[in-house]
């Protein structure tokens, strides 16, 4: 059956400008580092897409070795695009990366303009698309000339093969540097992909300020910490979760006594809000001035319902945000 998108699509979605530039983010974007890959269940990734597209979700986020197998979640894509959103190509954000391993050899890692550039080129045919519109270069490489990367970078956006640069995983001031050299070139530096949450907090040292002075966006990748800030875990380990599978990089030695005591506390914090761990977690990233959008993942529709109802309630106390302090110090 021939999909057709909710009409009422842009009615309850937020959408924010990024840094200083004139692209809005929804505040809730979706990535597809998990669930969809060559592993994964195509009917339930199509139902994921829909929903999230029904509720305004109008960004999705990719990678080249997003999978697994590399290259099988923008393969997966690319057969949901064709079929489902071709037609609202303009209504959609698509971002793509390159930065880790991703084929054999040294040409298919790090940030030289070779891999980057060719990564790219395999990323649109993958997907079907003459462009994306962010292209990252997903972590720092410490052997290429930043002057390398950053001047890949600028060729892409002049080539049109994306339409804006971004970053992700730099320190501040990598990420200073890498804004001044485009800018110098002549591009803007939209966006920061860093990871961030109540458990994870590095980018309050020295990032943010950066992001605000440099008027960069900052859109926050594992704002659930993997799905541990849900009630997932709270009774054990379900085999259906990203710390219950072989092939992901969660693994359940990362869920120790101790975050599972902070995460506990915050749930029943969350139950006095009226809202689940997840959407206050969500909450919580989106509270942060810098942050343009949060990056979620979901290996089910209801994970995206309940992720958009966090923007129900988005203000926090300043009782709420010490006790959250208390609890995750």
């Amino acid at each position: 059956m021939q999909y057709v998108p909710s009409g009422s699509r842009y009615e309850k979605m937020n959408y924010i400008r990024t840094g200083r530039s004139g692209l809005k983010l929804p505040q809730i974007s979706l990535g597809l580092w998990h669930n969809f890959g060559g592993v994964d269940v195509l009917e339930n990734c199509r139902k994921i897409l829909r929903r999230a597209f029904d509720l305004g979700i109008t960004h999705f986020d990719l990678a080249n070795n997003y999978g697994p197998p590399y290259g099988s979640a923008e393969e997966t894509f690319g057969k949901l695009f064709a079929a489902d959103f071709k037609n609202f190509r303009d209504e959609l954000i698509i971002s793509t990366k390159a930065g880790w391993d991703m084929w054999p050899g040294p040409y298919g890692n790090f940030g030289s303009r070779k891999y980057l550039i060719a990564s790219l080129d395999q990323s649109l045919k993958r997907m079907g698309l003459e462009y994306v519109d962010i292209f990252y270069h997903h972590r720092p490489d410490p052997e290429t000339p930043l002057e390398e990367t950053m001047g890949a970078l600028d060729q892409i956006v002049r080539s049109g093969k994306a339409l804006y640069a971004g970053i992700s995983q730099y320190k501040p001031e990598e990420t200073k540097r890498a804004a001044d050299i485009l800018k110098n070139l002549g591009t803007q530096c939209l966006i920061h992909q860093p990871v961030y949450n109540l458990l994870n907090r590095w980018i309050e040292d020295g990032l943010t300020n950066v992001l605000k002075n440099e008027g960069i966006g900052c859109i926050v990748f594992s704002p659930l910490a993997q799905g541990l800030l849900t009630n997932k875990y709270l009774h054990g380990i379900p085999p259906d979760s990203r710390a219950g599978k072989p092939y992901t990089y969660f693994k359940p030695e990362y869920i120790t006594e101790d975050k599972l005591s902070k995460v506990k506390k915050l749930n029943e914090l969350a139950g006095k809000r009226n809202q689940s761990l997840a959407q206050m977690a969500i909450a919580w990233v989106l509270h942060h001035p810098v942050v343009t959008s949060a990056l979620i993942g979901a290996s089910k529709v209801e994970q995206i319902d309940d992720a958009v109802g966090a923007l129900n309630n988005l203000n926090f106390t300043n009782e709420e945000l010490k006790e959250i302090d208390r609890i995750v110090r």
